[in-house]
């Protein structure tokens, strides 16, 4: 057994009072937030040395003495010292970045907070008290210190006391609360099936699943969902009237919420497809082949509205969070490997090249004479080559195994059974952080998977 943190995100139902207090709360940590950033940018343009955040939290203290801020004592501390600790784990970031310790995409400083965001939230921890009580079979209270005991659907039980609870009030004006939990799950049992997966715009996946005790494969497509364009009438009407309306009018307000909660409608649905999908294929495989995508280079292309509205990317995580929870191995094959040019019979790369022959569906070997569908062939020359990678890096701990960190040779050969032991050095952890440095779940807003 392995715990891994979560966030557990509920629906609230705060009162008028409750939804004023609330808004001060937003405030108030917005002034915490710029401020800091502001001392933090007079500090490097008058050549002083960088405020640490025992400095800032002391001038947040010093600032509620005067006049200007003495509202700030109206509200709890906590979500002002975390809004605080926030900006710095934002520069320290960016200077990680700088200095090529933090891997991934270069991030830039942290920027100033406005009320016009579409989002506002205040996060409280242990330190504040919060307290969660069940008042009945899916209704909750949580106890926020200077707030009262905001009403919230409990949708899910949870799992563990929270460590923190952060409050968000969404552009479509919804409020939410999420807690973040330690949660402590027992491996899944053995399958006795591994796949390779193929995402794509023509279809949303193409699985190929091999049985490893009698090698026997099985074929599956899910067909591509298109959950933005199916809203993208109601959404382009919804946005005309939205540029009619007067800047700073309450009628503009309510046309930007109505087009809020078309994008809400529309992330939901297609996170709650990913979640599903994810976890039928995590239940029924012991390894999942899965190609490594440029998924930020596809989205530059003409066809950057289908691959945003499949969320490749989303997808490919759930299946890594819940693979990792679930003692299951998630091998990742380089974006290079030429999974589509190249027949999963003969091994030759005879297949359609480049983005001119992106419409080639279906194809025939020249050298075998043998007959694939497109996506078919992608996924078995993935999952034949997840298990090439497995067997290479079985004795060199990877997470999760990455082709791109192994210097093997270009042969492809088919991996015995006896390679598909499932081993902890090949999983993934599931705790992620967001720019703010808050640890992020797999879970939202009580959708089952």
């Amino acid at each position: 057994m392995e715990s891994t943190v979560l966030r557990y995100r509920y629906r609230a139902y705060p009162d008028a009072k409750q939804r004023h207090a609330l808004s001060r709360l937003f405030g108030c940590v917005r002034v915490a937030a710029n401020d800091a950033i502001a001392a933090r940018r007079a500090a490097y343009r008058a050549g002083q040395p960088y405020l640490k955040y025992s400095e800032l939290s002391a001038a947040l203290t010093r600032s509620k003495t005067t006049p200007e801020r003495a509202y700030l004592s109206e509200v709890s501390a906590v979500p002002l010292q975390q809004a605080i600790a926030d900006v710095d784990r934002g520069y320290r970031n960016f200077f990680a970045g700088l200095t090529g310790e933090r891997q991934g995409p270069k991030m830039g400083p942290p920027k100033f907070r406005s009320r016009h965001d579409s989002r506002q939230s205040a996060c409280f921890t242990r330190n504040a008290r919060f307290a969660v009580s069940r008042t009945g079979d899916r209704e909750a209270v949580v106890r926020l210190p200077k707030i009262g005991p905001v009403k919230l659907v409990m949708s899910r039980p949870l799992p563990s006391t929270p460590a923190s609870v952060t409050v968000i009030r969404e552009a479509d004006g919804r409020t939410y609360v999420s807690f973040v939990v330690e949660v402590t799950e027992d491996a899944a049992p053995a399958a006795g099936r591994v796949c390779g997966i193929d995402p794509g715009l023509s279809s949303f996946a193409t699985i190929v699943t091999s049985d490893t005790a009698t090698g026997q494969e099985a074929i599956a497509r899910i067909d591509t969902p298109k959950f933005l364009r199916s809203k993208a009438r109601a959404l382009a009407r919804s946005q005309r009237a939205l540029s009619r309306k007067e800047k700073g009018s309450k009628n503009r307000g309510k046309a930007k919420q109505r087009v809020a909660v078309l994008h809400r409608k529309v992330r939901q649905t297609r996170l709650d497809h990913a979640h599903r999908q994810a976890a039928k294929i995590i239940a029924g495989h012991d390894v999942i082949a899965v190609e490594d995508l440029n998924i930020t280079g596809m989205a530059r292309s003409n066809l950057a509205r289908s691959v945003h509205d499949q969320a490749m990317g989303q997808f490919l995580r759930l299946i890594t969070e819940k693979a990792t929870r679930q003692g299951r191995t998630v091998v990742k094959v380089g974006r290079y490997y030429p999974s589509t040019q190249t027949c999963s019979s003969c091994r030759q790369i005879t297949g359609p090249k480049g983005r001119g022959e992106l419409r080639v569906r279906h194809w025939t070997c020249v050298e075998c004479g043998v007959a694939h569908d497109r996506d078919v062939n992608a996924a078995r020359n993935i999952l034949t080559e997840g298990l090439r990678l497995l067997a290479s890096a079985s004795t060199q701990p990877t997470t999760p195994v990455d082709s791109r960190s192994l210097k093997t040779p270009a042969a492809h050969a088919d991996g015995p059974p006896g390679l598909l032991e499932t081993g902890e050095d090949q999983l993934t952890t599931l705790a992620s952080v967001d720019e703010a440095g808050r640890t992020t779940g797999d879970r939202d807003d009580g959708v089952a998977a």
